[in-house]
């Protein structure tokens, strides 16, 4: 088997272990979206492939750009309230991301909750990141492209007990 048919094999067999967390203005394209998870995964070495699915701010469900992504890309699409949000502690909150949707981090704290695989508020309030059972890998970071309609903020989380190379 060549070197390239061996790394063909190994990328189709990536679990799928990581949750990015998408805060977005109303109105975002998928498009842009798309590009800032492209970068994000070029930038830090890792496999789109190894995604599991996109989390967000349960006011986000119908936006348009995520909800589109999400069927391209067949991902599901993971919700959170406000309220579970604002339990998270999280590297990096912003007043005006509290300010605007009742919690200081909607990307980091989402993609935490989904790869720690919480649904319910019977472990809250969290008050570190070490408290829950997935790996905070990439922090927010914000995208936005010339000539694209809206903004995205993006963070990772890998899900708990797996390690990706």
């Amino acid at each position: 088997m060549s070197n390239r048919d061996e790394l063909s094999k190994e990328i189709h067999q990536v679990q799928q272990v990581l949750w990015v967390g998408i805060g977005c203005k109303r109105g975002t394209s998928w498009q842009l979206i798309d590009w800032a998870i492209e970068q994000v995964f070029r930038e830090n070495q890792l496999f789109t492939s190894a995604i599991a699915g996109i989390a967000t701010i349960d006011t986000k469900a119908s936006e348009v750009g995520l909800v589109e992504l999400c069927h391209l890309r067949n991902l599901p699409l993971k919700t959170f309230s406000a309220k579970m949000l604002c339990s998270v502690c999280v590297p990096n909150p912003a007043t005006i991301t509290n300010h605007k949707v009742g919690t200081p981090s909607v990307a980091e704290a989402a993609a935490i909750l989904a790869a720690s695989q919480l649904t319910s508020l019977t472990a809250f309030p969290v008050t570190s990141i070490e408290a829950l059972r997935g790996s905070f890998l990439v922090p927010k970071q914000i995208f936005q492209l010339q000539g694209q309609t809206g903004v995205v903020t993006l963070a990772i989380a890998q899900a708990s007990n797996i390690t990706i190379y």
